[in-house]
């Protein structure tokens, strides 16, 4: 069998040619939102971006042509062509096509200029050599930091990190603010102090990445460094792809290298629930795997069937690494909409009498639970209950994006709930909803978190003290600070690293955002010039990754790196570095990850 596919005219060309005769095919993908036939065959069915097109019988060694389109969309690049396209036959076999070429590698542009300074990764706060070196392969420390940094260079084949007769590092206890530290390097030893764990591994990441940077001969001198922020995140979407647990760690590994310490650990939307709960068995059961024979279709998917989900024992595994890595991890459960799976599982989460017609943006219907339906309110608590107990964080994401227009206006149960509460809006019954599961997280002993339209609606959206995270652009999160509301800035333009790098079409990633470069990581103000004081309310930076079009692990890496270095540097860094700088450290570093 082969497949082919080209982007011409704003539509993607395809064409078959069978190794044998086939009756009535089927033609069966997924795109990065919603497809549309233009000709050469008859649309069947479609879900979301997942759509089957009935094709005429195919002749052996014949070429047949036919041509597919995006509602209201060109195809950018090549992560818009087909996902996992097959065949469904008229007996009912399944035949796999050939994958289209995927994946983007990126190399960083060649620095113009050599960067003098600490070759670190992000910078730190101040350094002061002495214009001396010290010729070091190991170090020598006996403390859990130490030990726990050693064993992550193993894992990243970056050690030996530490030897009985490696540098000395002698360990102080300082004064010194959550996660900072000061390092003394002189040819003698090395004196880390810190105030916390957190400063020692901090201070031991330093060590390991000099070492690496600086090829064994470290510069002498005293760093000392503290980070700007608290909230240092990135964040995975396992939803739609499900990513194996080594590749989680290994991202944490990558995260820690970089002094980021929150995993944004995203398994639920419309497409899967994949962590295995016991209060609602059915719902990850029925949608872990995706495609043929299965509730939901071969959406975002490699093949005709792919998924997996997540034990108990295997987040505890993720939890107890991340910790070794001064890392805490956040589940997100995402309600109210972004619920498509949760809604096909439980269909009682929906008014059997709504009329209305609403459609989210990845044209989806009937993705949205409704709150006026008392099994809704069961399935949330319940929910809320049993995965925000298994995380020690306490911190429980909530969702609460993309809500579609007027989402419940055609429902009757909705509108009597909205006159009983004095609501008028979709925003406002939006806001009473996350307000209520709030409530229930609060109850449980838990802090709630919500994407930033949790704020919206007349009675002050989710309150309880929720912590939002902006994601549209960096104004909706300064006006969630303004509101009192404590902030973690996402903005896709500049740290969603599902986008595309450029607008080449043989690049790789979505646009709706724009295209976002490694320049482009470091290119906005995290808090408002003119509004220092919301520096109390903003308290981090968190990078994304969707996966949409992400079909295998390894098409994770050469979307994060090197701009996942920008995210770090926003998040730690009290200065800005400049896009030169950036890049040539980002030249060490990606040869270091990638070895």
């Amino acid at each position: 069998m082969k497949f082919e596919c080209s982007i011409k005219d704003a539509r993607l060309d395809c064409v078959v040619i069978s190794d044998h005769n086939i009756s009535r095919p089927v033609f069966c993908t997924s795109g990065i939102t919603r497809m549309t036939v233009i000709h050469g065959g008859e649309q069947v069915t479609q879900t979301g971006s997942y759509i089957e097109v009935q094709l005429p019988d195919l002749i052996e060694e014949v070429p047949y042509t036919f041509s597919l389109g995006y509602d209201g969309y060109a195809p950018a690049n090549r992560a818009w062509m087909p996902l996992g396209p097959y065949l469904r036959t008229g007996d009912g076999g399944v035949i796999q096509l050939p994958p289209v070429r995927s994946g983007f590698h990126p190399v960083p542009d060649e620095p113009t200029t050599s960067f003098s300074g600490l070759k670190l990764i992000p910078q730190p706060t101040h350094w002061s050599p002495t214009g001396q070196t010290v010729l070091v392969n190991s170090y020598s420390c006996e403390t859990d930091a130490m030990r726990f940094v050693a064993a992550l260079a193993e894992r990243q084949n970056q050690g030996p990190f530490l030897r009985p007769d490696g540098h000395p590092v002698i360990m102080e206890t300082a004064d010194l603010p959550h996660d900072a530290y000061t390092l003394a390097i002189t040819s003698e030893h090395i004196t880390m102090a810190a105030g916390d764990a957190g400063g020692q591994f901090y201070g031991a990441i330093t060590l390991l990445m000099l070492l690496q940077t600086h090829k064994g001969e470290i510069p002498c001198g005293t760093i000392t460094d503290t980070p700007r922020f608290a909230w240092r995140g990135q964040h995975l979407d396992c939803a739609r792809h499900f990513y194996k647990l080594e590749t989680i760690t290994q991202l944490l590994d990558l995260m820690a290298l970089l002094k980021l310490n929150r995993f944004h650990w995203h398994f639920a939307d419309d497409e899967a629930f994949r962590l295995q709960i016991e209060c609602l068995p059915q719902l990850w059961q029925q949608t872990q795997m995706r495609g043929e024979g299965h509730l939901v279709p071969a959406i975002f998917s490699g093949s005709p069937l792919a998924g997996g989900s997540y034990s108990k024992d295997d987040a505890r595994t993720l939890i107890a690494h991340a910790k070794t890595l001064n890392i805490e991890v956040m589940p997100e459960i995402e309600v109210p909409a972004h619920a498509l799976a949760l809604a096909q599982v439980f269909p009682d989460t929906r008014d059997p009498d709504d009329v209305g017609s609403e459609r989210s943006v990845q044209g989806y219907t009937a993705n949205v639970v409704n709150p006026a339906m008392p099994r809704t309110w069961d399935i949330l608590e319940a929910l809320a209950r049993e995965v925000g107990a298994l995380f020690p964080f306490g911190l429980l994401h909530l969702g609460c994006d993309e809500l579609p227009i007027d989402t419940w206006m055609g429902s009757p149960t909705a509108k009597a709930l909205m006159a009983e509460e004095g609501l008028e809006t979709t925003q406002d019954l939006q806001g009473w909803t996350m307000s209520r599961l709030a409530q229930t997280v609060v109850k449980n002993g838990q802090r709630p978190a919500a994407w930033e339209e949790a704020a919206q609606g007349k009675n002050a959206g989710i309150g309880h003290n929720a912590v939002l995270f902006s994601w549209t652009g960096a104004a909706s999160g300064f006006a969630a600070a303004r509101a009192g509301y404590d902030v973690v800035m996402t903005p896709a333009q500049h740290v969603y690293m599902d986008m595309a790098h450029t607008d080449d079409i043989d690049d790789w990633g979505a646009n709706w955002a724009g295209y976002v470069s490694l320049d482009d990581t470091i290119a906005w103000d995290v808090i408002p010039l003119d509004e220092p004081e919301l520096v109390k309310h903003i308290i981090g930076v968190q990078g994304a990754f969707w996966s949409e079009f992400t079909t295998q692990d390894a098409q994770l890496w050469p979307m994060l790196v090197p701009r996942i270095l920008g995210v770090a540097s926003k998040g730690w860094q009290s200065r800005d570095i400049t896009p030169a700088d950036l890049h040539s450290l980002a030249t060490d570093f990606t040869r270091i990850w990638r070895a």
